[in-house]
């Protein structure tokens, strides 16, 4: 394994550029459009699974409200794009934006909070945005939705098929990935992080605990919004039913199985989430329970996931279990 982490640790650079042009160059080897939409599902939810794995792998803040971002980011460009025809494009960094106050406004009163107080407060979050625009008709559509959203354009080219749309969440998904990795490689990541270990810690350190947990709260956020405002000019029709608890769980199984904290994580998570959802189609609501057979499977065998370091804080209190079991055994072998 160290071998392996050696190899890819000296061929970084190059296994990446290998990576995104086989994303590129893939989907031409003359996949049917039900295929290309599967691919536009897995890159769509490793960017959505992603921005939250920002919030509760690498700040350790534990939300469970992610499908509300998601929400005000597809309403936002459905209103916006539909009613008074905007263009797509300021409109979809405006979904962002959206989504980040809305992010902001959340994380203010839950600074304090901590474990399940702060995942119930955002439970609750994300089902009061979708009762809102279950019931702000007047603005939403309330349960009949938003019809016929446009679809983007760029200097005369139109995102109009599945292909297209791949491209469109595969040059996000990159974005994504590019500005993350440079951000929790910077100043304001190492304090996410450091909040994520130890918060008393990083405050006797000079960690301005606060505007950083805020701030990580408000980068996930954004970067759902801008999710929800292209997943709403892709299927041209959204309503409140998508945005329910389900997704939400959804989501953060993903970066459970794929591995918090870790950039490649959601990826993994996402394309077997997904998988695994056209696989078990036949079995209809069964495969429900088959997602919670596994993320239990998961806890217990390894809960820092699939692509998370064997020495992770999330893999911790294995590690000590397994260091006492050794101790232990060595004591009864002297005795």
């Amino acid at each position: 394994m160290s071998k392996i982490k050696a190899f890819v640790g000296k061929h970084r650079s190059l296994m990446l550029t290998a990576a995104l042009v086989f994303a590129i160059v893939f989907p031409l080897f003359g996949f049917k459009k039900s295929m290309v939409r599967i691919f536009c599902r897995i890159l769509m939810y490793f960017t959505l699974a992603g921005s939250l794995n920002i919030t509760n792998g690498y700040s350790g803040q534990t939300s469970l409200g992610h499908a509300g971002f998601y929400c005000i980011g597809a309403y936002v460009m459905a209103i916006l794009t539909t009613r008074f025809q905007i263009s797509f494009w300021p409109v979809l960094l405006l979904s962002g934006i959206g989504a980040a106050v809305a992010g902001l406004i959340i994380s203010v009163p839950t600074l304090r909070l901590k474990g399940i107080y702060l995942s119930i407060i955002t439970l609750g979050a994300s089902e009061v945005i979708r009762i809102i625009a279950l019931n702000w008709e007047g603005v939403t559509g309330g349960s009949f939705g938003i019809k016929d959203i446009p679809r983007p354009t760029f200097f005369g080219f139109t995102f109009d098929s599945p292909l297209k749309f791949y491209y469109l969440f595969l040059g996000v998904a990159v974005i994504f990935l590019l500005i993350s990795y440079r951000l929790i490689h910077s100043r304001v990541g190492r304090s996410w992080m450091s909040i994520r270990e130890n918060e008393l810690a990083a405050k006797s350190l000079g960690v301005r605990t606060a505007p950083a947990k805020m701030m990580n709260f408000a980068y996930g956020a954004f970067w759902a919004g801008i999710i929800g405002g292209i997943y709403a000019v892709y299927v041209q029709y959204i309503d409140s039913a998508v945005f329910s608890l389900d997704e939400g769980f959804n989501i953060m199984s993903m970066i459970i199985i794929g591995g918090q904290g870790t950039l490649i994580g959601p990826i993994v998570g996402s394309i077997v989430v997904n998988g695994l959802t056209e696989l078990l189609r036949p079995i209809g609501v069964w495969r429900f329970v088959m997602y919670a057979a596994l993320i239990i499977v998961m806890m217990w065998f390894r809960p820092q996931g699939l692509m998370g370091e064997s020495n992770s804080i999330l893999a911790g209190a294995k590690i000590k279990m397994r260091k006492a079991g050794k101790t232990g055994g060595k004591k009864e072998a002297i005795s």
